[in-house]
């Protein structure tokens, strides 16, 4: 049995979105929905998606 998994929960432990796996920003070996999770939120922005309010 194969199974294929094409979204995932954004790798930010704050963030609740789900990410299309090929459209997801890939950094350190995990997926994120947005640069500003993927960097962390060096500048304190979140991700600016409808009813998220991550921000790391």
């Amino acid at each position: 049995m194969t199974v294929t998994v094409d979204r995932v929960k954004c790798a930010c432990s704050d963030c609740v979105c789900v990410v299309s796996v090929d459209q997801g920003v890939k950094r350190d070996g995990r997926i994120y929905c947005s640069d500003e999770c993927a960097g962390h939120h060096a500048k304190g922005d979140g991700c600016h998606h409808a009813g998220c309010k991550c921000h790391g």
